[in-house]
């Protein structure tokens, strides 16, 4: 096959890059379509109970988490020309387009009764622009009196109001919603700057587009940072400009494939797809340095460039088609999840890192053919330098010192498991948000004073038309607000029953004291004031009772606490439940994101996990094809797995928790760090072969070949993943910093102790299975065959260019 695709690239040169030049055009065309995602990913699959239960909600009662909830800290609030500036905002606010409703204390509700139609009127209790301080005192009082309204809307003891704006749920998922709160934003800093006030947003559509808003952001600085990096890194290793540049085209062009994909495949940019463009770039930058090496090496070794290509197509080529497979393995098993955004991930993932392998086995020996061979400038990292006395050091501990190097590898491999043990499982639905945000901040700020905006929704179905209307239900959803409210984590909920009782206050003239439910002759008066109540029309009660008055919902917000707190919470809550409303005569539901994403991130985890041993598998496979002997795959394993194991022990130490953000870094770190023990163990073989078998000389040959690029792939990688820390987001912050570590931990498991295990386990490894393996990565006689080919085949000024 290597013949074949050695003569393909170098005899077709012109023509590939024409190929490649066209198909790039069309991806930056398809690239330019690419569109960022601004809804919630879905993380059970469509068949699980839970996801249905949450969909029929939301058909019933439209979707949740549609408010935007805004906090003024306003001692002067209900001073004239304050509350002025916050009624025009409201209603400027309300003018925006994409804007269903907006309520604040310059802005809020009342039932009024009137006794000439004997309806209850849902009447503006600030009619209108006040003009005086006397009407603003009144506006206080009235809404003061409200109990519907105290800790829901405004904290008497904090001084704090909110405002509290839902959006249309058609731009909720749209790219029209960035819009639209920049809008609202602008609108109600106003206030802030007027007055010198702080704003404080929240609420799940402003959290999502903020961090929407982010991801966009931080993707183009970190393909910026990335190329930079990268360009710097491979000046310094290879002192050649050139070098450079064909190496940052391959993967800037990798990096059009990616979104041009993205696209094709009818996917958008989400937090995790906004990370692939600058990975791809030091995935990419990895390929090029084991070529360029080789490349290098060769010519220093014979002086022959078209042999030196023939090379660096046909032994690297083929390694890397392996690393590259392993990387995209690791990737490609998040597709098992069921995730929405994982499965994305996973398969834009593994498709680009083969797309971008191809692209720097082609466009790389084809670039350099055209120009004239290197210079011995170029070749100076390969001779006695920081590199090279690095490697003669490990070259000298492994021969002197392995006990030692299985000493300390056992120590730290005892500490880790200790570690291990301290890890816990939890995460949070504002998660990636790092506690130095604004956005953090300002959600905590809720908290503090409303107790959270997260949502929490209750269905109650009676199973009996008007069910809703007797007594006795209410009573039971009043004893069950009562217990909601025990919880500090939630704040105070909202029902039907809240209705019903700002009908009985209203029924008393708005008498404070008489805000609770009406007996059975109060409730007969009372109802009858409620208009078109009984002929399938909802009326005032739109929001919490369907068309049948058969089902009604509790809303509740809740603090951003972890999933663990959420299930004990639920746990202890549940039979409360059906303590009050019993189970065979009631139907009673948990639902919203809250609860969907408790369910989630442990259904997501679980299957993480899977995914991680799935991408051991298929890696152990790949090692099977290449090595075929048992006992060599279970050593080319060790190295990569002590780095797995002191990662997840840091984590422990570190009260890092394993949650869907972490735990996805084992397997992505697991696909890379592989690359370097396929590298050296192939060499490995091959020097056998030139060596007679002789174990110690294979090994040290090995080392000194492969020692290089490992390192310089290394320190690429190392700051590649590094930029990610720089991210806002907590779980992308945390990949940079565990994946830097993990690889870190993997190269010097590869120079230090997989040549340690080889030459301590001697000839016990070299088993007949091992010298005929099922594939060959280097074929030396194949090897000789395409240098012959191609100085019979090779146009002639490219026989000209041998040296």
């Amino acid at each position: 096959m290597w013949q074949f695709l050695v003569r393909l690239i170098l005899r077709n040169r012109l023509t590939i890059i024409i190929v490649i030049g066209l198909l790039t055009a069309f991806m930056a065309w398809k690239g330019s379509e690419i569109k960022m995602s601004y809804e919630m990913a879905r993380m059970l699959p469509e068949s699980d109970p839970i996801t249905q239960e949450y969909e029929h909600f939301k058909a019933q009662f439209g979707q949740d988490g549609s408010i935007i909830f805004i906090a003024i800290k306003d001692p002067k609030l209900y001073t004239l020309e304050h509350f002025n500036q916050w009624y025009d905002i409201s209603y400027k606010v309300l003018d925006v387009p994409g804007v269903q409703e907006v309520v604040s204390t310059a802005r809020v509700y009342n039932l009024v009764r009137n006794d000439s139609l004997k309806i209850f009127e849902f009447r503006n209790i600030v009619s209108s622009r006040p003009t005086t301080q006397e009407q603003v005192d009144s506006i206080r009082q009235t809404v003061y009196n409200l109990p519907l309204y105290e800790n829901r809307l405004f904290n008497k003891e904090t001084h704090v109001s909110m405002m509290m704006i839902t959006l249309d749920k058609e731009i909720l998922n749209s790219k029209a919603r960035v819009g639209l709160v920049e809008q609202i934003k602008e609108l109600v800093d106003h206030y802030g700057e007027e007055y010198q006030l702080e704003v404080h947003y929240s609420g799940l559509p402003y959290i999502r587009t903020v961090t929407s808003k982010k991801v966009q952001t931080e993707l183009l600085l970190f393909v910026f940072l990335s190329l930079l990096i990268a360009s710097i890194l491979l000046f310094i290793l290879f002192r050649s400009l050139r070098a450079v540049l064909f190496a940052v085209l391959v993967v800037i062009i990798a990096v059009i494939w990616v979104l041009g994909t993205t696209v094709l495949l009818g996917y958008k940019i989400t937090i995790l797809t906004g990370i692939l463009p600058p990975l791809l770039i030091v995935i990419g930058v990895e390929n090029s340095i084991f070529l360029l090496n080789k490349y290098l090496s060769e010519y220093r070794a014979h002086g022959n460039k078209i042999k030196a290509l023939s090379r660096m197509i046909s032994r690297i080529g083929n390694a890397n088609l392996l690393t590259n497979a392993t990387t995209a393995a690791g990737f490609a098993a998040f597709i098992i999840t069921s995730n929405e955004l994982l499965v994305e991930f996973g398969i834009v993932a593994s498709l680009n890192i083969l797309i971008t392998y191809l692209l720097s086995l082609f466009l790389l020996p084809i670039l350099f053919s055209y120009f004239p061979a290197p210079k011995q400038k170029h070749m100076k990292h390969l001779e006695k330098g920081i590199t090279s006395r690095v490697v003669a050091g490990v070259t000298r501990i492994i021969i002197t010192k392995r006990k030692l190097i299985y000493f300390i590898t056992s120590v730290l491999f005892i500490i880790a498991v200790i570690g291990i043990t301290k890890l816990k499982t939890t995460g949070n639905i504002v998660d990636d948000i790092s506690k130095k945000d604004k956005l953090y901040k300002d959600m905590i700020f809720l908290e503090e004073n409303f107790k959270g905006v997260m949502p929490l929704e209750i269905t109650i179905d009676t199973k009996k038309p008007k069910g809703i209307l007797r007594l006795s239900t209410l009573q039971k959803i009043d004893q069950l607000q009562d217990t909601l409210e025990t919880y500090p984590e939630f704040a105070k909920p909202l029902s039907v029953v809240e209705v019903v009782k700002s009908a009985k206050q209203a029924f008393y003239h708005g008498n404070p004291a008489m805000y609770s439910l009406p007996n059975n002759q109060e409730k007969n008066f009372i109802l009858s004031y409620v208009p078109n109540l009984g002929v399938g029309k909802k009326g005032i009660l739109n929001a919490f009772v369907d068309s049948n008055l058969q089902i009604t919902r509790i809303s509740a917000q809740m603090a951003n606490i972890g999933t663990k707190d959420i299930e004990l919470i639920l746990a202890d809550l549940e039979p409360k439940i059906d303590s009050i409303f019993p189970p065979d005569q009631f139907e009673v539901h948990l639902t919203g994101t809250s609860v969907v994403f408790l369910k989630g991130t442990n259904y997501l985890v679980n299957n993480l996990f899977m995914s991680l041993g799935l991408a051991l598998l298929i890696i152990t496979i790949l090692m099977a094809l290449i090595f075929s002997s048992a006992r060599m795959i279970m050593i080319s394993l060790v190295p990569n797995l002590i780095p797995q194991i002191l990662t997840a022990g840091m984590m422990g130490y570190f009260d890092i928790s394993i949650k869907p953000t972490t735990i996805l870094i084992f397997s992505i770190a697991l696909g890379i760090s592989v690359d370097n023990t396929i590298h050296f163990l192939s060499r490995y073989r091959l020097q056998l072969k030139y060596h007679n078998w002789q174990i110690r000389k294979s090994v040290l040959a090995a080392l000194e070949e492969t020692g290089y690029s490992m390192i310089y792939s290394a320190i690429v990688l190392f700051f590649g993943f590094y930029i990610f820390t720089l991210s806002s987001f907590g779980g992308t912050e945390a990949l940079g910093y565990l994946v830097s570590f993990t690889l870190i931990v993997a190269l010097l498991s590869n120079l230090f102790v997989l040549p340690s295990l080889l030459l301590s386990l001697d000839k016990r490894l070299i088993t007949k299975s091992f010298r005929e393996p099922l594939m060959e990565v280097f074929d030396e006689e194949e090897d000789i065959e395409l240098d012959q080919l191609l100085i019979e085949e090779l146009p002639p000024e490219d026989k000209n260019n041998k040296t």
